[in-house]
């Protein structure tokens, strides 16, 4: 992508909600590498989908030239942002904050080439400021009135809950972040989603005033769900990046089960894939959605940046598994790992006269003999994705002899591993 076009692009991905300047932004970006940073809130031990934009955001600055600057708010994570929230967040302490940074380094070092990009932690400069020194050196720079002014401060103020003056003073500690990352990296850029505009803007204003200098400010707009909520971790079923919080398999099923109306935006925004292959995988499926093309390659890009190739293949495995009529294999079972639920079995129940009925009760499937017996005989019961009327397991039904996958109805799954 060359630098002079990069900013139509973010447009053409509708990845540009408001600018600082529009035109000195451009015309900056073009003389040469510009350093830019975004804010990342330490509040979970995992980036989520909410995050992920913004990471990317800075991954795509990268791949044009540019010098990224991922900063992890471990001061203002204690403090909690009031954009976006219609009540105050928990304070969260030290130690908490410390395992969130960890957790957040190694998914960002996924995405973001950190051998030419700066990760730093805001707690690193603000943890010496003292009170007077802050109010002397940032707090004499904005006015009351323009910093209620701002959506995000306003529409709390409107609201049941107001706002903390703690919470008030977050978009000054941003304005400071901002500031101080121009003066000690000559970071001239601050990105961030439109619920950040009013923070950022204060930054360009403390730079400005400050130091006597140009900044700027970009915002993107939102990533939201088809009910028009945003993605975030406090929204029930929030899609994490972190592996043990959602699995692998999930994460790809998610996107897979896309809205045909979300499809080209999601394919713009969240992933690197160019415009015009884009616009050619939407084209297709066009031709037949049904067989959901353009959510198949939405789902192996998003699920190749955030947790590699190798997920991608076996979430697909996992899925045939699971839903295909192939053979089943041992690399099935192997991807379905952590899945589905897995029962320890003795071979010798193997070829017994009821040995099923008795591995139904011991994988939790149905609580008594009984209930397994009356099951099989209704059909509910399925060997290998094949319906069963016997009571028995053969060996011949042990895939490479050590796997059977037990179904109760159309959802409820067990995996017999075979030992002896």
């Amino acid at each position: 992508m060359s630098k002079s076009n990069f900013l139509h692009e973010l447009d053409e991905r509708g990845l540009i909600q408001d600018t600082t300047e529009r035109s000195s932004l451009e015309k900056r970006l073009n003389e040469g590498p510009i350093t830019l940073y975004h804010g990342i809130d330490p509040s979970a031990s995992s980036l989520h989908i909410g995050n992920f934009v913004g990471v990317l955001m800075l991954r795509r600055f990268q791949d044009a030239g540019h010098n990224p600057v991922a900063l992890i708010g471990g001061s203002t994570g204690m403090i909690g942002d009031p954009g976006g929230r219609s009540e105050e967040r928990n304070l969260l302490d030290e130690e908490t904050l410390e395992k969130n940074l960890s957790g957040i380094r190694s998914q960002l070092e996924n995405l973001v080439d950190l051998s030419s990009a700066t990760l730093v932690n805001n707690f690193d400069w603000t943890k010496h400021v003292n009170v007077l020194d802050f109010l002397r050196d940032v707090g004499k720079h904005a006015t009351i009135n323009q910093m209620v002014a701002r959506d995000s401060v306003r529409s709390r103020m409107e609201g049941t809950h107001g706002i903390s003056f703690t919470e008030f003073s977050y978009m000054l500690l941003q304005a400071f972040d901002f500031w101080w990352l121009y003066e000690n990296h000559g970071c001239e850029l601050q990105i961030g989603g439109s619920d950040q505009w009013g923070n950022i803007a204060q930054g360009v204003d403390l730079i400005r005033r400050k130091s006597r200098a140009s900044a700027y400010g970009l915002t993107w707009p939102l990533i939201t769900r088809s009910d028009g909520q945003k993605y975030g971790k406090s929204v029930d079923g929030a899609i994490w990046l972190d592996k043990e919080l959602t699995l692998p398999y999930e994460f790809h099923q998610y996107w897979l089960r896309v809205d045909d109306q979300d499809l080209e935006r999601f394919l713009l925004q969240l992933t690197l894939l160019d415009v015009d292959v884009v616009s050619e995988i939407v084209l297709e499926h066009a031709k037949a959605p049904e067989r959901r093309f353009g959510q198949s390659n939405l789902a192996d890009e998003i699920t190749k940046l955030v947790h590699g190739e190798k997920a991608v293949s076996n979430s697909k495995l996992a899925a045939q598994a699971l839903f295909g009529n192939e053979d089943l294999t041992e690399q099935m079972f192997e991807a379905l790992t952590g899945i589905v639920q897995e029962t320890p079995v003795n071979s010798a129940l193997l070829d017994e006269e009821e040995g099923l009925l008795e591995v139904l009760v011991q994988s939790s499937l149905v609580e008594s003999k009984g209930e397994a017996r009356r099951l099989v005989k209704q059909g509910g019961v399925s060997i290998n994705r094949n319906k069963v009327a016997s009571t028995k397991i053969g060996h011949e039904q042990a895939v490479g002899g050590k796997y059977v996958l037990l179904q109760k109805g159309k959802k409820q799954r067990n995996i017999l591993v075979i030992s002896d």
